[in-house]
């Protein structure tokens, strides 16, 4: 007799690790397999209200910082007790799913937790690592650490070229902040290469993609050692193929309240609105908030901006107002809205809406591309330049914004940039008719037949075999 198979499923808990598991969950049961997603209770108490669909169980555990971690925290006690009760609580998992005859078909977890291979092969199960960025980054750490890792230093000169097998070529700007000379996260480094190492112990190392086939066609086959599968846009269902309706406790930003921001947006015409949000973590300068708010003022176009509770607080501690100072009458009054939070994907599908200045974060940039949204590229840290260069230089869905020597972008600047992508000059109608191009590609690859739906089935197929 068959038995269903059941996947554990362990992400990082952040909401930019959380949001796509949950969608890569919720695509697993779709195709009759069960879930068992895991993570901090830290993240559990803050998804309260998340509705789980029929097939998905809820497992929470303390890592020791249920209430978060926070930046005075010790980083090196926090990774440690979060690997070893973690591993503690997969263990007693799967010994436990098989004594309630639902045995662990496959262990698949997050970046940032690659200890959880460990636990998959002491207890003789495949795994999968779920990568939430795209495979181009994936393929950037690889080179870096396999080969290539002294080309990295010739950084240092901006206009310095870096060419690798199967990638465009990439400026400073364009790599990973973390591969760069200047990096003061060396943690960070660290846990990716350990990621890279522990993949390379497996026989057949998988690696989930958060992507699709055509978007990132030569990034998926640039290294031959690992087999990247593209699996996604990880997105609710409902801003896809629309069989299934927005659940926004479920498929968007599940970590907040909400805001009446929609009668807004109803008000105000086709692709008019400029869409303003940098994201769950980044928390920008007072003197870069000015900026941003003259930019959109001089504009004069309409705009919603995602001004989160922990950018005020910063914003206080620098002794200055809660809010940008540049016409704040007319900014809240006239010309824009400023909210702490919105269901993300809800307001890019709006109608209203007509560009995204966004920090380039990946779930966001996935969000634009199937809302066929044109985007103004803010990039910070992290992933966010090499997003930054394939939306502007590869994809061509956006243009990128370029900082002064003090690392600020001038209110000038950002209005340059809304100009191109809001106007209805050739570069504009060129920006737009690419995003529709990917927008069509983005929910071709998931609807039945495309290549994310025949790539997971055949994934589920094969560490499920004697399942089915």
């Amino acid at each position: 007799m068959a038995v269903q198979p059941h996947f554990l499923l362990l992400t990082y808990p952040a909401q930019g690790h959380i949001n796509p598991a949950l969608q890569f969950a919720k695509g697993l049961t779709r195709i009759g397999v069960l879930v068992t997603l895991v993570t901090s209770l830290s993240a559990g108490r803050r998804m309260s209200k998340t509705l789980f669909p029929d097939g998905v169980s809820f497992v929470t555990f303390s890592d020791g910082y249920d209430d978060g971690f926070k930046p005075e925290d010790d980083r090196d006690h926090f990774t440690s007790e979060l690997k070893r009760r973690g591993s503690q609580t997969l263990n007693e998992l799967i010994v436990d799913s098989a004594k309630e005859g639902k045995p662990v078909t496959c262990l698949v977890y997050t970046m940032l937790l690659q200890w959880a291979a460990e636990v998959a092969r002491a207890q003789h199960l495949p795994a999968a690592l779920l990568w939430i960025q795209p495979a181009t980054v994936f393929d950037i750490y690889y080179y870096y650490f396999n080969g290539y890792g002294d080309i990295f230093n010739n950084c240092k000169d901006t206009s310095y070229a870096i060419e690798l097998p199967g990638l465009p070529p990439f400026a400073s700007r364009d790599l990973p902040s973390f591969v760069l000379p200047s990096n003061t996260y060396t943690f960070a480094i660290q846990m990716f290469q350990e990621q890279l190492e522990q993949l390379s112990q497996e026989t057949n190392p998988k690696v989930l993609v958060n992507s699709f086939d055509a978007l990132e066609l030569g990034a998926m086959s640039a290294t031959e050692k690992f087999n990247l599968i593209g699996i996604g846009p990880l997105i609710p269902s409902a801003f896809l193929d629309g069989k299934d309706p927005l659940d926004k406790s479920f498929g968007g930003d599940i970590f907040q309240g909400s805001e009446d921001y929609t009668e807004w947006l109803d008000s105000k015409t086709k692709s008019s609105v400029v869409y303003v949000s940098f994201g769950s973590f980044l928390v920008l300068s007072k003197q870069q908030i000015e900026e941003i708010a003259r930019g959109l003022v001089d504009s004069g176009l309409p705009f919603l901006w995602v001004i989160r509770d922990e950018q005020k607080k910063n914003e206080e501690k620098e002794e200055e107002e809660d809010h940008p100072s540049a016409c704040r009458e007319a900014i809240l009054e006239r010309q824009g809205m400023i909210v702490p939070w919105c269901c993300q994907v809800e307001v890019l599908s709006h109608p209203s809406i007509g560009c995204f200045v966004t920090h380039c974060g990946w779930n966001s940039t996935l969000e634009s591309l199937v809302s066929e949204v044109p985007v103004v590229a803010f990039p910070h840290w992290t992933d966010q330049g090499t997003n930054a260069k394939l939306i502007a230089d590869v994809w061509k869905t956006g243009v990128r914004v370029a900082a002064n020597e003090e690392g600020i972008v001038k209110g000038d600047e950002i209005k340059r940039c809304l100009d191109l992508v809001m106007a209805h000059g050739k570069m504009g109608e060129d920006i737009r008719k690419n995003a529709k191009k990917w927008k069509d590609l983005a929910r071709d690859a998931v609807k039945e037949g495309g290549s994310s739906d025949k790539n997971l089935k055949a994934f589920v197929q094969e560490v499920g075999q004697g399942c089915f």
